[in-house]
């Protein structure tokens, strides 16, 4: 390392944290795994920093940015260990939480469970007031009334407040007075209001979000603020910078007003590493692919970046189900999750089939094969066992690995199946592949496209293993493995820029749009999104900002996020909504009128010492081909004798045939017979299958 400013990554995932030590001179990086610490997530995390610095015997005073990515906030909402939040609404409105959308997300399933509502019934209070969907006022708001019924909720404990008024999109009048006399009267309480968090309409989703956020708020203030000062304890100058949901980074202060913007954000950092390392090596349309321990995530990439949406659903009843869970109205990357990670369970079901996943051995006691009490075969275990993983190598070395006790475990599932110790472990390999590959075809069909269009790039320490037939399951032709494949979301978190996202409701049919208005709108959101990135030291003069909005038919009940032209006018915005209309259904209904429901606006400034090159080398004198052994490929007709690689020993440019193992300290690359393979010049291998 150079005596040049360090960046630091960190993220907290559910099996091990994953820390890279970034050198943004000329783009040297250094690599440490830590098992995660469930019981205190930070304890792992500054353990790892303490191994990464003396690894790569670096100061810790020469570190000037930290990026940070944790699932805590997204764990206190799925084992509903938030702060005691409460609910202030308009009267006659408490019960939205639990009327939710009046639809069931499993038609036929008489014992359906719903997901249990953040706030508690007696926990919501309503206020007298009542907003006009224009935004004008019906009924002024009863401060005083108001006050008591907070007062009643602080009385029993609620230490976190949301409000969410009808209407507040259009004028937050309301809430702004509430907000203002409860915090004079209840200084203690943590307060979120749904004009700042989710100012759009439908009452559902807008409400569900404030109380996430207000739910998550506190355990967020106090992590973040314990963070930064473990991190100054340590040494470290360089200030903290929080990954979000977006795809982009914000400051602490900002994370800590609205922490619901950061509950996607380590596998959001997953599919900026997939975009990045995807850009470098010449690919527009990158399937990327992260899998982990725990779950597996894909994400579209076109023309170089991810496909943004605007809500998502978290905490759900039953994890993978749509419909299931608790809408939020945030900015995320497009994720498809499953259920499927090194650390997934199999077992015989109840119909005497083969059954994987989604419940996951985790980091404690974790698979068979880590020796730390495990009894039940995983992913992991069935990888070892085909000659997929070494033993003798696991994490570089670091980690001892009992392939006894994962061939025991995999021969006792096998046994009750009735299958030989191979075939069950290689049904277990490709159970979870065909799972992930289905749950793809559907997400990448409901976009309007197809599989073959993109090339499949793998990140996390479990998918550059599977990643081959995976892509061989979908029809891909191209697999793409970058450098630091194991780490490859804490490497898209230094390469990510500033951003923020900014929404304003407009619902007008689009004949009858005052484009000055629109202007004026987007100039102030822009401005407010200005000064939020001002704060993190990002490049403002580099700053680029799109202007979107929600659009439909009029009569429609749900939009479209069209990307609005330069010159705001009504047919070229028109122009706009029905090319996107038609990429997703395939034609326009005739007649139907347009009309704008929502404006957003995001705004995006590299930051300083991202976006440059990664550069990781192996042992000086290592020799590229480090030994042989047999690997399973049943679909090419069983056992192959096959070559392995020290992937950093192995120059750019070079060219070699499958079947090939490339191994690196966090994840190992497999490569099936029948392809043609090169080292690309940044780093990253390609492997093709022959026509």
């Amino acid at each position: 390392m150079t005596t040049h400013t360090l960046s630091l990554g960190i993220d907290i995932g559910g099996t091990f944290t994953d820390l890279v030590l970034l050198d943004h001179a000329d783009g040297r990086a250094v690599i440490w795994k830590e098992s995660t610490t469930p019981d205190d997530p930070a304890r792992g995390a500054m353990t790892g920093v303490a191994g990464l610095l003396k690894k790569a015997g670096v100061a810790p005073g020469r570190i000037g940015r930290v990026v940070h990515a944790t699932t805590l906030f997204t764990n206190a909402l799925i084992e509903r260990k938030g702060a005691a939040t409460g609910l202030l609404t308009t009267r006659g409105f408490a019960d939205v939480l639990e009327i939710a959308r009046e639809r069931k997300y499993e038609l036929y399933d008489l014992f359906l469970e719903m997901p249990a509502p953040l706030v508690p019934r007696p926990w919501r209070a309503e206020a007298i007031e009542r907003l006009a969907p224009d935004g004008s006022v019906e009924t002024p708001l009863d401060i005083p009334a108001m006050l008591e019924e907070v007062a009643k909720l602080a009385a029993q404990g609620v230490t976190s407040l949301g409000i969410c008024f009808l209407h507040s999109y259009a004028n937050p009048v309301h809430e702004r007075l509430a907000a203002e006399a409860i915090a004079q009267r209840f200084p203690q309480l943590s307060l979120s209001l749904s004009c700042d968090i989710a100012p759009e309409v439908r009452e559902y989703p807008r409400m569900v979000t404030t109380v996430a956020n207000a739910y998550v708020r506190p355990i967020a203030e106090t992590y973040l603020d314990r963070m930064e000062a473990a991190l100054a304890g340590a040494g470290i100058p360089g200030r903290m910078f929080m990954m979000l949901s977006n795809g982009g980074l914000t400051h602490v202060s900002e994370a800590k007003r609205a922490p619901v913007q950061l509950l996607e954000s380590g596998p959001a950092a997953g599919a900026l590493a997939g975009a990045w390392f995807g850009r470098h090596a010449g690919l527009d349309r990158v399937l990327a692919f992260d899998m982990g321990g725990t779950t597996a995530k894909l994400a579209l990439v076109d023309d170089g970046e991810p496909l943004v949406a605007w809500g998502f659903e978290a905490a759900r009843a039953k994890r993978f189900l749509r419909g299931s869970g608790l809408p939020v109205q945030i900015a995320t990357v497009e994720l498809i999750e499953i259920g499927a990670g090194g650390g997934s369970i199999a077992r015989k079901s109840d119909l005497g089939t083969l059954h994987v996943g989604p419940d996951s051995a985790g980091a404690q006691p974790g698979p068979v094969c880590y020796g730390r009490g495990g009894t039940e075969p995983t992913v992991t275990d069935s990888d070892l066992a085909l000659g997929y993983l070494n033993g003798d190598f696991f994490l570089g070395g670091a980690m001892t690995i009992d392939a006894g006790a994962a061939n025991a475990a995999l021969g006792g599932l096998a046994g009750s199946l009735g299958l030989d110790a191979a075939r069950g472990a290689h049904g277990i390999h490709d159970v979870v592949n065909e799972n992930m590959a289905g749950a793809a075809r559907v997400a990448i069909a409901e976009r309007g496209r197809v599989p073959q269009d993109y090339a499949l790039l793998a990140t996390g320490g479990a998918a550059p293993v599977h990643a081959w037939n995976v892509a061989e399951k979908l029809g891909i032709g191209q697999v793409v493995c970058p450098p630091g494949a194991g780490v490859g979301s804490t490497i898209g978190m230094l390469m990510a820029p500033a951003r923020v996202d900014r929404t304003a409701s407009y619902t007008v049919p689009l004949k009858q749009v005052d484009w000055a208005t629109v202007t004026g709108l987007f100039a102030g959101l822009e401005a407010e999104a200005r000064a939020v990135v001002a704060d993190t030291g990002a490049d403002l003069s580099r700053a680029s900002v799109r202007w979107l909005a929600d659009m439909r038919y009029q009569g429609q009940g749900s939009e479209i996020t069209v990307a609005l032209p330069h010159a705001l006018e009504e047919a070229g915005v028109l122009a706009a909504f029905e090319a996107a209309y038609k990429q997703l259904f395939g034609r326009t209904p005739p007649g139907a009128r347009a009309q704008m429901v929502t404006l957003r606006l995001s705004l995006l400034a590299p930051m300083p010492g991202a976006g440059g090159t990664l550069l990781l080398k192996g042992a000086a004198g290592a020799v590229a081909l480090k030994g042989r052994r047999p690997v399973h490929f049943p679909s090419h007709g069983g056992v192959f004798d096959t070559p392995v690689y020290d992937r950093y020993a192995l120059p750019p440019g070079s060219t070699l045939e499958g079947p090939a193992v490339f191994e690196e300290n966090e994840s190992t690359f497999i490569v099936g017979p029948g392809a043609s393979i090169r080292v690309l010049p940044e780093g990253s291998i390609l492997a093709e299958r022959k026509a």
